[in-house]
Formats: C-alpha cells, structure tokens, sequence
C-alpha cells in the first residue's frame, strides 16, 4: 500500500511540476509580447495633438474651409433652382469638384 501512495505522490509531483513549468513558460511569453508589443509602441506613444488644433493658423484654416464649402454649396443650389436640365446640373456639380481646388490655390495661396 505504501508503494502505491509514493507511486502516486511521485506522479502527483510530476504532474504538478509540469503544471508548475507551464505556467511559467506561459508568463515568460506573455512577458515577452508585451514588451515587444511596447517597443513597437514606444515611438508613437509621444504623437501630441490629439483633438482639434486651437491656435491662430487653425482658427483661420477652418474659417477658410467653412466659406469654401459654403460657397460650392450655395452654386449647387442655385444650379438646382435655376436649372431644369439635368446636364447642366451634373456639369456645374463636376466644374465644382475640378475648380474647388483651382479656386482655393489660388485666393488661399499662404507662399506669397
């Protein structure tokens, strides 16, 4: 009976120092990928601005943006008021998207 018991008390302890070497394999990876994970993070973790720009360049970015899209929006409308042809609505729609940008070089232009 005796011989049983330290039979089984030997696989016992097998059983537990394979669960013991496991788990501390298991750590040892996981370790691993998180340091890994954060050496690949650690040049972006100083990226700043985060939210809306507030300053003076902004301010004014945003303001020319507002009045830009507003303008190309109030043509639309009135191409859709003033015309029935559905041509010439597509047509003023297209010259809008080519020339917008044309049009904003030109009156936005900040190297002059």
């Amino acid at each position: 009976m005796s011989k049983e018991r330290a039979l089984r008390r030997a696989e016992r302890e097998v059983q537990r120092l394979e669960e013991v070497t496991r788990r501390a394999n298991q750590r040892r990876r996981a370790e691993r990928r998180d340091a890994l994970i954060a050496a690949v993070r650690r040049p972006f973790s100083r990226v700043r601005g985060r939210g809306r720009p507030s300053g003076l360049i902004a301010r004014r970015r945003r303001v020319e943006n507002g009045v830009v899209v507003t303008l190309a929006f109030l043509v639309q409308v009135l191409a859709w008021l003033l015309t029935d042809s559905w041509w010439a609505r597509i047509a003023v729609l297209l010259g809008t998207i080519l020339f917008v940008p044309v049009i904003v070089t030109l009156v936005f232009d900040r190297r002059a």
